[in-house]
Parts: structure tokens; sequence; C-alpha cells
């Protein structure tokens, strides 16, 4: 059993099981596994100086402009792909992501690292939108400060009859303690239960 896994299991299986849990059951044990799991790789240079990058980058960016980005990106995802979803897709942070998810066994359903206004920065996986910034998981987080950690509810995944969670977490500049960006990590709970 992985790591991911069998701290995972030990903090879940606190709870109830997910037939008759109570709705929220789920936040302390995915906020330590969170804590212990998640916050060290998010910490990571390359995940924090990817996000100082595209801050720095897109420092001038209008309201319009974001619009305009998430447009385009929602029509690539339709289109199956585009110039901004395969620019975003070949970065280092999205192959550094890629390896954390396929590292973890399937625990991982996605990883994707916003900026300072809510922007993808990287991910392991195709989102449906580029703009994260009008979501809780980005306003609960970075909107929040350091130290900030977002747990979703737990849903079953029409398609894989899978029951996930994504945990969400401000991401700081070392350096400064500032926030700089969030990530969002999709969780699958039956993998780890199982």
């Amino acid at each position: 059993m992985s790591t991911f896994r069998a701290f995972a299991t030990a903090a879940i299986l606190l709870a109830a099981p997910l037939g008759t849990a109570q709705a929220g059951d789920h936040v302390a044990p995915l906020t330590a596994f969170a804590k212990e799991q998640i916050a060290s790789w998010v910490q990571s240079d390359i995940v924090v100086n990817a996000i100082k990058a595209q801050n720095q980058k897109n420092a001038g960016l209008t309201q319009a402009d974001i619009d305009k980005l998430d447009k385009q990106w929602r029509s690539e995802t339709s289109a199956g792909g585009g110039s901004l979803i395969n620019r975003v897709l070949a970065n280092d942070l999205s192959k550094y992501l890629k390896d954390i998810k396929a590292k973890a066994g399937g625990v991982f359903t996605e990883i994707f690292v916003m900026d300072n206004k809510g922007l993808n920065v990287g991910q392991s996986d195709v989102t449906s939108d580029y703009w994260q910034g009008d979501e809780g998981k980005w306003k609960n987080t970075y909107g929040k400060g350091p130290g900030a950690i977002d747990i979703g509810e737990i849903e079953q995944d029409e398609s894989t009859q899978a029951f996930q969670s994504q945990i969400s977490m401000t991401v700081v500049d070392p350096s400064s303690g500032e926030p700089i960006g969030a990530v969002t990590v999709g969780v699958n709970v039956d993998e780890i239960l199982n």
C-alpha cells in the first residue's frame, strides 16, 4: 500500500462509512491528508516558480482579457484541443503534476494549479474551464490567504461510479509568506479506501 493510501485510509476510516456518513464527516480526515501528503509538493520550487512567473506575465490582464481566455479554453475543450490547452499541458509544471498523479497510484484524479487571478498555470488533465477565479476552490483558498484549505463534498462520478472529493489549498511564496495562487487536487475516495 502506498504512503498516500495508507495515511488516507487510516484517516478516512475514522469517519462513518460513505453510505451513512453525515455531511462534513470527510472534512477533518481530508484536511489532515492535505497537510500530511499534499502540502510538501505544493510548495516545491517548480510549483512556486511557475505561479510567480505567470503572475508576473499576467499582471496587466483585465477581466475582459480573462473572460476571452476562458472562452478560448472552453472552445478548445469542445474541439478536443488547441493552442492554449496545448501550451499549458506541455509546460514543465503540467509534466510535474502528471508525474505526481501517476506516482499516487490512483489516489489523485486530477491536479491543477492556479495563479493569483484564478487562471490555470499547470494541470495533470484538461479542466473544463481556464478561469477558476469565480469558484469556491479559488475564493476559499487564495482569497482567504495562507493556510486556507477547502474540502469539497464527496460526489459519485457518474462515468466511473467512484466517490471523489476535491482538496484545494493556498500556495504561498516561501520567501514572503504571501499567497500567490492555489492548487486543487481531486481525490478518489474509493481508491483510498480499497
